[in-house]
């Protein structure tokens, strides 16, 4: 029997920008390798496999993301790709809250009139020392740097620096943990900070907009600035824009998505 997938651009409400996701509907559980493959194959930031809990109401799905080339722990802009594809396709009434079963515990997604908000983790940084290979891929001197269980961050001296950042990959290779979150406050009155997000170790380059880096930039600029609410750019070549409230050991973010393939695996 074919299996349906879904191409989705995430944190965005308009085609081809954000972040694409592929988001494949199961009815039961499929075999890792399997899905490896499918992710290789599809060749996005991150593919989605979800099937229903068999204990569930309904709206209880248990959640993977794969990268081309492995597994992940959390991932958010598949997971908003994954509760929009349940929306649209019917599965979920649009007005039921979407809860997920992932590496990282239990994800919620709820939708107000298509803006997605997802209850994740919050995943806070600690001021680190800069790793050797930190500085050289970067090329730029930090004017802070942290860590966290997944990332290093570091915050640059101006948005434009950022925007400007050209990253040595292999020299990325060698830093500890799964990818590099680089951030700075925003000189655009619309937004309160921008990042970028670069994960060569899983098979990202640059990932064009990164909903879990979220959990660890909202606790860091809520700290810094004293606000509640953040509004974030992801300044990738693809863009996209995401709403970030910290709220003690969670993360609430929101943003839209819209898809723009539908298919069939043979």
């Amino acid at each position: 029997m074919p299996t349906c997938f879904y191409h989705v651009d995430a944190f965005t409400s308009r085609p081809f920008s954000g972040n694409p996701a592929v988001v494949c509907p199961l009815h039961a559980p499929a075999d890792p390798s399997w899905m490896q493959q499918v992710a290789s194959e599809m060749n996005v930031s991150e593919t989605a496999f979800l099937h229903p809990l068999s204990d569930g109401d309904g709206r209880d799905f248990h959640l993977r993301w794969f990268t081309p080339t492995t597994e992940v722990e959390l991932c958010g802009h598949a997971t908003l790709a994954s509760a929009h594809v349940l929306w649209e396709q019917g599965l979920v009434p649009m007005d039921d809250d979407i809860r997920f079963q992932t590496a990282s515990g239990l994800l919620t997604v709820t939708n107000d009139d298509g803006l997605y908000t997802m209850d994740f983790p919050a995943e806070p940084a600690e001021e680190s020392e800069v790793p050797l290979a930190l500085g050289v891929s970067l090329g730029v001197t930090p004017t802070w740097v942290g860590r966290n269980r997944l990332d290093y961050v570091a915050e640059l001296a101006s948005d434009d620096t950022v925007r400007r950042l050209t990253s040595a990959l292999q020299a990325l290779m060698e830093v500890p943990g799964r990818g590099v979150i680089v951030t700075a406050p925003s000189s655009d009155p619309a937004f309160d900070y921008v990042c970028r997000v670069f994960g060569p170790k899983v098979g990202i380059p640059e990932d064009p907009v990164t909903g879990s880096a979220q959990c660890t930039l909202g606790p860091y600029w809520a700290g810094k600035l004293g606000q509640t609410r953040l509004t974030a750019y992801q300044c990738s070549r693809r863009g996209g824009q995401l709403i970030v409230k910290p709220a003690g050991d969670r993360v609430f973010i929101s943003g839209q998505a819209v898809t723009t393939t539908a298919g069939e695996l043979r």
